[in-house]
């Protein structure tokens, strides 16, 4: 099979690489590198079925060719990370929005069967203060505007939306998959990822420091059971137009997640906490609980993730030791 990812060089996309090569599978990667790293592909670049562009996907000229290549395409190309979602607006909705658009142009002016992922966000779920598990069919609640973190939500529907028009209006073979939490190997705590930072900080005895109070209730999924699912939906026509939450049940709160790494990593580290406002600047809307409902993921998939959370910290603790030998 021919697999084009586009953002592959970054945390999942790296992941969907070594799945795919491991399967035998041709795969084509597009990256600007802007918060994808060369690191993350380094042990395929001189295999023979791996090829790597650093390009923009907004304007490469040989897009339409790697589509026509493609048996399927997942699309992983956008800017992400909440440090990086408030520093570049304007950059995240011009960029993930006019991106995916452009793929799916491409898509259907190639006249191809491919099958195309595209990846959303729970992000697109705004900020809910009861307790619910968020849905896919459930109506959706985005902050006014005043802060530009919704900037991202904004963008990922908009996506969803061009997902959808084009899979009813030209009939393209598209699936959604709204990611919730996902946590693994290549993941960098860079741009205000709460995993591998906390691990970072453990592993060197720093500071574990926590944004807010640590009420925040997450559910974190390992990347290695996310792209199973996501091979899984690939494969099956019954996905296809869908909207599907791709993560797990078990919710942790951000305090237990700290003392939980800090166990783990035997670390001496001191647990701080600091403002939303310090860490984020003025105004910044925290999301307290994001729960999904998993009804539509394991009836189209009949998948149970073989990684826990405690398996996947003791993972990238040691990977974090290693590399500080």
């Amino acid at each position: 099979m021919h697999v084009l990812i586009t953002g592959g060089a970054g945390f999942i996309g790296s992941n969907l690489v070594a799945y795919h090569i491991n399967k035998g599978d041709k795969v084509h990667v597009i990256d600007d590198l802007s918060t994808g790293r060369i690191e993350n592909i380094s042990l395929f670049l001189e295999h023979l079925n791996f090829k790597f562009d650093e390009v923009d996907i907004l304007v490469w000229k040989e897009l339409e060719k790697a589509v026509a290549w493609a048996d399927r395409i997942y699309h992983l190309a956008a800017v992400v990370g909440v440090f990086r979602v408030l520093k570049e607006p304007i950059s995240v909705l011009a960029t993930n929005i006019a991106g995916c658009e452009r793929l799916l142009r491409v898509v259907h002016s190639t006249d191809w069967n491919t099958k195309l992922i595209i990846a959303s966000s729970s992000e697109v779920y705004g900020n809910r203060f009861e307790y619910e598990l968020l849905s896919e069919d459930m109506e959706l609640h985005i902050s006014p505007g005043h802060n530009s973190r919704w900037n991202y939500s904004i963008s990922k529907l908009a996506d969803e939306a061009f997902a959808l028009s084009y899979a009813r209006q030209y009939n393209i073979d598209v699936t959604v998959v709204r990611f919730f939490n996902i946590i693994g190997p290549n993941q960098t705590g860079k741009y205000g990822m709460v995993v591998p930072r906390f691990v970072h900080q453990a592993v060197r005895a720093e500071d574990i420091t926590i944004y807010g109070d640590g009420t925040q209730q997450r559910a974190f999924l390992d990347v290695r059971d996310a792209i199973i699912y996501l091979d899984l939906l690939s494969n099956n026509p019954l996905s296809r137009a869908e909207v599907i939450n791709v993560g797990t049940a078990r919710e942790i709160t951000i305090n237990q997640l700290a003392y939980l790494t800090k166990e783990f990593a035997q670390s001496s580290s001191n647990i701080t906490y600091t403002s939303y406002e310090d860490a984020y600047g003025k105004d910044f809307d925290e999301i307290y609980h994001r729960k999904p409902n998993l009804e539509k993921l394991l009836r189209l998939t009949n998948h149970s993730p073989k990684w826990t959370l405690e398996e996947t910290l003791t993972d990238l603790i040691q990977r974090e030791q290693t590399k500080e030998l």
